[in-house]
Order: C-alpha cells, then structure tokens, then sequence
C-alpha cells in the first residue's frame, strides 16, 4: 500500500485545495501533512525536517511513500531529498514550483529558499505546471523538470494550482499521481 505525505507552500493549504481534500479522501492511515513551525516565513531547514518526521511518520503503515508537493513545497522536497539516506520514495508529484529567481517570489519572507541548486532526484518524479502560473513561467518550470530529471506534464491555463484556480478534487492531478506512481 501507498502512503502519502503531503508537502504544501507557504502557509499550508487551505480546506478549498485539492491537497487538503485528497489528504481527507484517503485518511489519517495513508495521509499526512507536513508540520514545519515556519508556515508563513519559511525556513527550509525546519520544512526539511517537518517532511523527515511526516515520512517516519507514515513509514511503519505503509509499502512505499509518495511525496506530493505544492509551489515552495517543491524545493524543500528537493532539499529533503538531496541527503537520499536510506531508501527513496516511490516518487515525487511536483506541482506549480515557484520560480526563486523570479519577481513574484516570496524571497523577503522565505530567504532560505532563493538560493538553491537544481539537481537529479532518487526517485522517479513529475512536475506538473501551468501554462499562466504568475510564480513561475512554462519555459522555468521545464527547465526545473529537465534539472531534476523529472517527467514534465502542463495542465493548461490553471494559474498557480492551488485553491484560487478552482480545482475542486483536481481529477486532472490525481490521474497524472496515479499513471506516476499506482499502487500495483
């Protein structure tokens, strides 16, 4: 069986997003979230070792681990997997990642996070991008793909992906999730 641990950006996901209600559609069993201390001025050394305790969390209750990631969760996903001890996920669902360098990063509030290295993933892994993402454009977001060694999937126009874009249970996200990484 897969587990779950669920990687929000800045100041967590709210009810409205489609992370919070796929963590409701498959239960404290196989779902959990990250709890770093640093929601809202982001610390990556502190989301680094929320996502290490969520992991060990979840580990004894299930096969393998999925991380699913959103925006600012994107990198500290990639941070927590550069250290690669002990076994790998299954994989890594990437969605919206914010661009560092770019003009609408949050880097005032999350300065921890603006000067990172893109590198391969141990693990298989996707990003999933928009075609209008205002924290990231599609020419960035690939290019984040192709550095992480990750398969590259763009929904259309959804804007960041999160509870603004109106995704409701995202279909769309869960399809791309289950062709990645289905629970054979």
């Amino acid at each position: 069986m897969i587990g779950y641990v669920m990687v929000p950006g800045i100041g967590g996901s709210d009810d409205a997003h489609w992370q919070t209600r796929w963590e409701r559609r498959w239960g404290d069993e196989i779902a959990v979230r990250v709890e770093p201390s640093s929601w809202s001025q982001p610390n990556l050394g502190d989301w680094v070792a929320a996502i290490d305790r969520a992991a060990a969390d979840l580990e004894p209750r299930v096969d393998d681990i999925v991380l699913i990631a959103h925006s600012l969760g994107c990198w500290a996903v990639a941070e927590w997997l550069r250290p690669s001890a002990g076994r790998p996920p299954r994989g890594v669902l990437l969605v919206a990642p914010p661009d560092p360098t770019g003009d609408a990063f949050p880097a005032a509030e999350a300065p921890s996070f603006t000067r990172l290295d893109v590198r391969s993933l141990p693990c298989p892994s996707v990003v999933v991008a928009s075609t209008n993402d205002p924290y990231c454009d599609l020419g960035t977001a690939e290019g984040l793909a192709r550095g992480w060694g990750s398969e590259f999937v763009v929904v259309g126009d959804l804007g960041h992906l999160n509870s603004a874009s109106g995704l409701g249970d995202w279909p769309q996200g869960r399809e791309a999730l289950h062709r990645a990484f289905a629970d054979d």
